[in-house]
């Protein structure tokens, strides 16, 4: 059980930099090193990893397709430790 939550969570992790990387290089003009230093700079850069949590769907919809719940569970936890983490990004 506890196994199978630790491969949905680093599931929903990976598919969240996937996400992140995939914004990056379809809507920026810069390098992926030189975006998320402007985002930092500029302050949205947890709105760049917010639009990357929408991968995290696709993950949680594919486990739960398979009947495997325990790794769905996983993502879900990744997806709010991420939400929780853009929240005091945001806010600080």
């Amino acid at each position: 059980m506890k196994k199978e939550i630790t491969i949905g969570f680093i599931t929903g992790l990976c598919a969240n930099a996937l996400g992140v990387l995939i914004y990056i290089l379809m809507f920026s003009e810069k390098g992926i090193d030189a975006t998320i230093k402007q985002a930092i700079a500029e302050g949205f850069l947890g709105k760049i990893v917010t639009l990357g949590a929408v991968l995290n769907l696709v993950a949680f919809f594919i486990y739960i397709k398979k009947k495997e719940d325990y790794r769905a569970r996983g993502v879900l936890l990744a997806t709010v430790l991420i939400a929780i983490a853009t929240m005091i990004l945001i806010f600080i």
